[in-house]
């Protein structure tokens, strides 16, 4: 399984191992965010109230900080490497969007987490083509809701302007003193 792991760009035996050792079972764990979780890398949350009022802070750095370093250094590895790569094109939009490589880094280490689990659970390798059908899939579904976010205000720019030209054509009412 340690050779599986380390066909992922980043991931050295020190990496593939210390994770290996401390996920222990591949299994015990549902989903790929309760092993992202596990180890620290999702941001903080403190929420009061409503959806609107939900405010995310760093990483939470719960579970091993050693492993966790270690995916945050593979994400800088990712980064930095100048071979092409659909992980090392979405961490640098992310840092593009973001406007900081540090925050990148560490949304990689998150993926790469959720990757070398899933990769682990299903003894298979690191390919690059399936993840970049993957990651495109999501670009396209982000596109789409961003048109159709686009159309949704433009028809409210409409409804807007109706509103404000009845508005405009209403004759002003007069109120006569009796």
């Amino acid at each position: 399984m340690l050779r599986f792991l380390m066909t992922a760009p980043g991931v050295s035996v020190v990496v593939a191992a210390m994770f290996i050792s401390v996920i222990d079972d591949a299994h015990r764990f549902r989903h790929a965010h309760q092993v992202q979780s596990y180890l620290g890398l999702v941001p903080l949350e403190d929420t009061t109230g409503g959806g609107d009022k939900r405010r995310l802070g760093s990483i939470t750095k719960q579970g091993n900080g050693y492993l966790r370093s270690l995916l945050v250094q593979a994400g800088w590895s990712i980064l930095r490497s100048p071979q092409p790569d659909p992980l090392r094109a979405w961490g640098l939009a992310i840092a593009e969007r973001r406007g900081r490589k540090s925050i990148a880094a560490v949304a990689l280490a998150r993926r790469l987490a959720g990757l070398l689990w899933a990769m682990w659970r299903d003894g298979t390798v690191y390919d690059p083509e399936q993840l970049g059908q993957h990651s495109s899939a999501g670009t396209a579904k982000e596109a789409q809701s961003t048109q159709l976010r686009a159309k949704a205000i433009a028809r409210a720019g409409k409804k807007a302007k109706q509103f404000a030209n009845r508005r405009r054509n209403q004759q002003p009412t007069t109120v006569t003193n009796m």
